[in-house]
């Protein structure tokens, strides 16, 4: 541990403040509640008080700030989505992300290193030329790139994956970068509190309260609040607050694991995907390989880890690197996606008045966080969704209006 760092914590005053302040308790009443403590929920607070003046705001957190999925994904942040609808939200995404440490005076780890979709079939090329010319066509920095090229932009890749499925090709994405999760969250959240915003952690929601259709108040684990709007913005709780106000969807929970390596010194500059293994890895400023794999194949409310994830995508990664055969796993987690039936979120207002979702976003949320947090400020605050959600609404599997994302998000990246 360096001496510093033990002297910081050994200090009896601090020379520098906590990043948000810890409150004592609930105020009876707030403009606002926002149900959920991680990068999405925080977000929205932070603009709400930002751009709209609105800081009577609470937050609540039922566990501790960036401790759902905020904290348990694999920080890939890219646009190169199939849709149009998925295309322009992303790529305001990534806009806003790239200047996100300067504005929080904060180093997110913010790196772009450029993304590569593999594709090992026929049938994956046509789709990866499909998603390039989509992305191009809105001005996203996307292209089809051959094997060779995928080879020279990564020389410890074996592209033909010890013969099983070779490399026939790839969507390559520039912009395609990786950040700090942690940091993001501790970001907009001490953003939120400078600006007034109340963080409140280990307080649960237990209801909400609707009454003649309107949303009037909240029920917690430390008392009751009266408030006209409620954020949901919980990831994989999302069904059980839904219920609270009467909602269904068609939301279905699946975990989704990652695991890391020990640090090693660098060698894996880009961002490698491969939808047909399975796979998606980076390399952190500290050397560690994050990997990833796809949903495990059931439905479960559960942030377990498992042996056969680590079994089945070792093997994988072998296929396509195997001169990592010697690495070891230092650890593994899991979180839990909320998934929709077209692979796009569930964002802005609901049938019920004051009650506004941001949900749905499976193996995709983190990449979204600025986007997701400007949007659904600007819709609790105007009380009128955004233009750029306006098809991830709820009601569009009432209208059968299906975005159909799964083409760019079939993987857990």
């Amino acid at each position: 541990m360096p001496l510093r760092l033990l002297k910081f914590g050994l200090n009896k005053k601090y020379p520098e403040p906590r990043m948000f302040r810890q409150r004592d308790r609930l105020k009876s009443s707030y403009d606002a509640v926002i149900i959920g403590g991680g990068g999405h929920g925080l977000a929205a607070a932070y603009y709400l008080a930002r751009d709209y003046g609105l800081t009577n705001v609470a937050v609540l957190e039922k566990g501790y700030i960036g401790g759902g999925n905020t904290g348990r994904n694999t920080t890939i942040i890219r646009s190169n989505y199939l849709t149009p609808e998925g295309v322009k939200f992303y790529d305001e995404s990534v806009r806003l992300w790239q200047d996100l440490s300067q504005e929080f005076d904060l180093n997110l780890f913010y790196s772009t290193r450029g993304h590569f979709t593999l594709a090992h079939t026929d049938a994956s090329v046509r789709t990866m030329r499909h998603r390039a010319e989509v992305n191009k066509h809105f001005g996203i920095d996307s292209e089809l790139v051959s094997p060779q090229e995928v080879q020279k932009a990564c020389p410890y890749m074996d592209v033909n994956c010890g013969g099983n499925v070779p490399v026939l090709g790839a969507l390559y994405h520039a912009p395609g970068s990786i950040a700090r999760h942690d940091a993001v969250a501790w970001g907009y959240g001490r953003g939120a509190d400078l600006r007034g915003v109340e963080i409140h952690q280990q307080t649960e929601v237990l209801g909400v309260e609707v009454t003649g259709g309107k949303v009037t108040g909240v029920k917690t684990s430390r008392g009751h609040i009266s408030t006209p709007k409620v954020l949901c913005a919980v990831a994989g709780s999302t069904p059980r607050i839904l219920q609270m106000v009467e909602l269904r969807s068609p939301i279905y929970i699946h975990p989704l694991q990652a695991m890391v390596s020990e640090p090693m010194k660098p060698w894996l500059d880009p961002i490698i995907v491969s939808g047909s293994l399975h796979v998606y890895v980076s390399q952190t400023a500290r050397g560690e390989l994050v990997m990833g794999a796809s949903l495990d194949p059931y439905e479960l409310h559960s942030t377990r880890s498992t042996f056969d994830f680590t079994e089945s995508l070792a093997a994988h990664m072998l296929e396509l690197f195997p001169m990592l055969s010697h690495v070891k796993v230092v650890r593994q987690w899991a979180g839990m996606a909320d998934m929709t039936p077209d692979f796009a979120p569930i964002m802005g207002k609901t049938q019920v008045e004051g009650f506004y979702l941001d949900a749905g976003w499976g193996t995709w949320g983190f990449k979204a966080t600025p986007v997701c947090g400007k949007t659904m400020a600007y819709t609790v605050a105007s009380d009128r969704n955004h233009d750029l959600i306006k098809d991830f609404s709820l009601s569009r599997f009432i209208n059968h209006a299906l975005v159909g994302e799964k083409g760019a998000a079939s993987v857990g990246h």
